[in-house]
C-alpha cells in the first residue's frame, strides 16, 4: 500500500527537491513536475514529485494525518503548520 502525505519543498538544487514533512527532509526528482518551486506542496511516489498541492488542502491533508496520530511527531508537526 502506498501513502500520500504532502511534503513541503525546502531547496531545489538540479531539478532535486528537498522536501520536509514532520521535521524528516525527502529527496525528490522534480522531472515530472518542472514548475515546482521552493514553498510548494508536492505528493512523492518512488523517489518523483508526481502532484503539486494547492496549499490549502496540503495543509487540511496534513491537519487530518497528524490527528490520526498519537504521536509526540504528529502533535510537533500540527504545531510548526500552525504557526506559517
Amino acid at each position: 500500500m502506498c501513502l500520500a502525505v504532502p511534503m513541503e519543498v525546502k531547496k531545489i538544487q538540479d531539478n532535486i527537491a528537498e522536501a520536509e514533512v514532520g521535521g524528516i527532509i525527502y529527496r525528490a526528482n522534480l522531472d515530472l513536475l518542472p514548475d515546482i518551486k521552493i514553498g510548494d506542496y508536492i505528493i512523492v511516489h518512488a523517489g518523483f514529485a508526481i502532484e503539486k498541492l494547492d496549499v490549502t488542502a496540503a495543509l487540511e491533508t496534513l491537519e487530518i494525518w497528524n490527528e490520526m496520530s498519537e504521536t509526540v511527531a504528529g502533535r510537533e508537526a500540527i504545531r510548526r503548520e500552525k504557526e506559517r
